[in-house]
C-alpha cells in the first residue's frame, strides 16, 4: 500500500492536501513526503510513526541515548555527513543506525559491505540526527570533507601570505558555505557572540550562549582552513584582508528565516593568526516588553510610572552585558507613539526602532554624545535616550535636557541603584541638579533561567545555601538536570534581576548632603527598595533560576 493511501485511511490527510503536496512536488522537484512536511500538512513525527508501523522499524528519541565513542567511529564521517546517519549502538556483530529517511533503506546494504556488520536501521527525527552529528562529529564537517577531497587549486588548505591568494581562497564556494554554517549554527543556538580563536595546532570556535562561552565541536581539519575562514569573514565585513597586523572592525548584515541579523565584527592579530569576535544583534531578541525581561508586577508598575513622566532622568545601571540597552529599548517601545517625538544618541546604533529617530555617535568626525545632545534639543524631542553617560559633558547635557522639560533615559556603570546619583556627582554635576533631575535609577543583572524541559524539584542542602536565602521548612527549590534543549547545561534563556530606586524627598536630601551610599540605601529601604539579591531570591523560590546563579551575579 502506498504511503498516501495509508495517510488517507488514518485521517492524517485529505485528497485536497495530497493534491497540494503533489503540485509542490512537481514545481520544486521534492519527494512527496518532504513536500507534505514543507507545507506543514504533516509533521515529521507523524510521518515517521506511520513509516515505523509499516516497515516494522523502531522509532527512537536520540536525546535519550548515551553515545559510545567507539560506536560512533564504526561509520566513516563522510558517510555520516552525506547520508545523515548516526550509529547508535553495536552488539553481537549488529550495528544499529538511525536515519530520518525511511525511503533510502538501500544505503544500509552499502554500509553492510563497508563495515562487515549486520545493519539494523531505526528511525529518528532529522533535526535530532543533525544535533548529534554536530555534537559528536563537529560543526561543518561535511563541508570540510568536500574541501579535503578537492584538488584545492587555490591553495585553500595552505598557509598563504599574499593578498590575492587570500582573496581567491576566501571566495571558494566551500569556504563560503563553511562560514555560513558557523554563523547559522550560532543563530540557531541563540548565541550572542562567536569567538574564533587561533592556536598553534588547532582553531577554536566558541559560542556565548546565555552569557557563558561554550565550545562548538570542531573537526581537527578545521585548522587547515583558518586563514580562508577569517578572510571570508573580513570580506563580508568590508575589511582589508591583506592587513593582518592591525585590529579592524566591521559589520555584516544578513537574513535568517525572515529575521534581520546584524553582526558586529572585531578582528585582532594574535600570536598564531587573527582572532575574530562576532557580536550577533538579532532585532527579534531585543524588541521585548518590560514584562518579558523578567520584571515582577511591583517593579513593573513603578518603572511604568517613571517612564510615563514628562521630564526627568532615568538611569539603568550595571556592568557590561547586564542587558541595560535592551531595557532602554523595551522602555522606548512602551512609550513610543504618534504623540511623542523620540530621539536617541547611541555608540553604535545596535537596533533600529520603528518610530524612533536614532543618531549614531562618530568620534572621527567630532560627532560626540555631548555635541549630538546639544543639537537634538533643537529638534523638539519629548523623550531622549543617551546610550551611556560617560563624562561630565554628557552628564551636564542630560541634566540640561531634563531641566528644559524632556524625559531622558540613559545607562551608567555602577554596581547598584543607590550609587547612580553619587556617580553623577563624582563626574562633576552639582548635587542640587542631581537631586532635582534624577527621578529613578535601576540596577540590573542577568541570570540564566532553568531549562523548562529538564527542570526538576529537589530538596536543598540548607548548610550549603547562602545565609541570606531564608527558606521555610520543607520548601523545595528547582534545578535543571541537562538535556539537548539546553545543551546539557540545565539552563536555557536569561531573566533580569532588578533593583529600582524611585527618588523621593528623603533620598534627595541624602544626595544633596553627598551622603555615603550605605546611608542612601538605608533611606531607600525605608521607602520600599528591594535589593538585587532579594529579587534574585524571589526568582529562586519561583523556580526561575538557582541560588548559584544569583550569588554569581550579585554582591551582598
Amino acid at each position: 500500500m502506498i504511503i498516501t493511501q495509508i495517510l488517507l485511511e488514518k485521517g492524517l490527510l485529505t485528497l485536497e492536501q495530497i493534491d497540494e503536496a503533489l503540485a509542490l512536488q512537481r514545481a520544486e522537484g521534492l519527494r512527496l513526503d518532504r513536500a507534505l512536511i514543507q507545507l506543514g500538512l504533516l509533521s515529521e513525527q507523524q510521518l515517521l510513526e506511520v513509516m515505523a508501523e509499516q516497515l516494522h522499524l523502531p522509532l527512537i528519541k536520540l536525546d535519550e541515548i548515551n553515545f559510545d565513542p567507539e560506536t560512533l567511529r564504526a561509520l566513516p564521517s563522510k558517510v555520516v555527513y552525506r547520508k545523515r546517519l548516526v550509529p547508535i549502538s553495536q552488539s553481537n556483530g549488529t550495528l544499529n543506525v538511525a536515519t530520518s529517511d525511511a525511503f533510502d533503506l538501500y544505503v544500509f546494504d552499502d554500509i553492510r559491505l563497508m563495515t562487515g556488520l549486520n545493519i539494523q536501521p531505526v528511525l529518528a527525527i532529522r533535526d535530532d540526527i543533525e544535533k548529534v552529528i554536530k555534537t559528536h562529529y563537529g560543526l561543518g564537517g561535511d563541508t570540510l570533507d568536500e574541501m579535503v577531497g578537492e584538488e584545492d587549486p587555490a591553495g585553500v588548505g595552505s598557509t598563504l601570505e599574499g593578498g590575492e591568494d587570500l582573496l581567491e581562497m576566501a571566495q571558494e564556494a566551500s569556504v563560503i558555505k563553511l562560514v555560513n554554517e558557523i554563523i547559522l549554527e550560532a543563530v540557531n543556538e541563540r548565541a550572542s557572540d562567536i569567538h574564533i580563536e587561533p592556536y598553534e595546532h588547532q582553531m577554536s570556535i566558541r559560542y556565548r550562549i546565555d552569557g557563558v562561552l561554550q565550545d562548538a565541536p570542531v573537526p581537527p581539519q578545521m585548522h587547515r582552513y583558518q586563514a580562508a575562514i577569517i578572510s571570508r569573514v573580513k570580506i563580508l565585513a568590508n575589511m582589508n584582508i591583506a592587513e593582518r597586523r592591525l585590529p579592524q572592525d566591521g559589520r555584516i548584515k544578513f537574513q535568517v528565516g525572515g529575521r534581520q541579523i546584524d553582526v558586529r565584527v572585531s578582528v585582532i592579530p594574535m600570536l598564531f593568526g587573527e582572532g575574530v569576535v562576532m557580536r550577533l544583534l538579532d532585532k527579534a531578541n531585543v524588541l521585548l516588553t518590560l514584562k518579558d525581561l523578567g520584571m515582577d508586577e511591583r517593579t513593573l508598575g513603578l518603572f511604568d510610572g517613571l517612564i510615563a513622566r514628562p521630564h526627568g532622568i532615568i538611569l539603568v545601571t550595571g556592568p557590561t552585558g547586564a542587558g541595560k540597552t535592551t531595557t532602554l529599548y523595551a522602555a522606548l517601545n512602551a512609550i513610543v507613539g504618534p504623540g511623542l517625538k523620540v530621539l536617541t544618541v547611541e555608540d553604535p546604533v545596535e537596533y533600529h526602532l520603528q518610530g524612533v529617530n536614532q543618531i549614531p555617535v562618530d568620534q572621527k568626525v567630532g560627532m560626540t554624545f555631548e555635541r549630538a545632545l546639544r543639537s537634538i534639543l533643537r529638534h523638539d524631542p519629548d523623550v531622549v535616550m543617551i546610550g551611556e553617560i560617560r563624562d561630565l559633558e554628557t552628564a551636564r547635557a542630560a541634566t540640561q535636557a531634563s531641566l528644559t522639560g524632556h524625559l531622558v533615559l540613559s545607562t551608567l556603570h555602577t554596581n547598584d541603584a543607590a550609587s547612580a546619583p553619587m556617580r553623577l556627582i563624582d563626574m562633576g554635576v552639582e548635587p542640587y541638579l542631581v537631586s532635582s533631575t534624577l527621578i529613578g535609577s535601576m540596577a540590573q543583572r542577568l541570570v540564566r533561567k532553568i531549562c523548562p524541559k529538564c527542570r526538576i524539584e529537589h530538596e536543598p542542602e540548607h548548610e550549603k545555601l547562602p545565609r541570606d536565602l531564608q527558606l521555610q521548612p520543607g520548601e523545595k527549590l528547582f534545578h535543571g538536570t541537562g538535556c539537548p534543549n539546553c545543551r546539557n547545561t540545565g539552563f536555557r534563556g536569561r531573566s533580569g534581576l532588578y533593583e529600582l530606586m524611585v527618588m523621593n524627598d528623603a533620598i534627595g536630601a541624602k544626595v544633596m548632603e553627598q551622603a555615603a551610599v550605605p546611608e542612601i540605601i538605608a533611606v531607600a529601604r525605608d521607602s520600599g527598595l528591594r535589593l538585587l539579591r532579594e529579587d534574585g531570591w524571589l526568582k529562586v523560590r519561583e523556580g526561575i533560576t538557582t541560588p548559584d546563579e544569583v550569588v554569581m551575579c550579585t554582591a551582598i
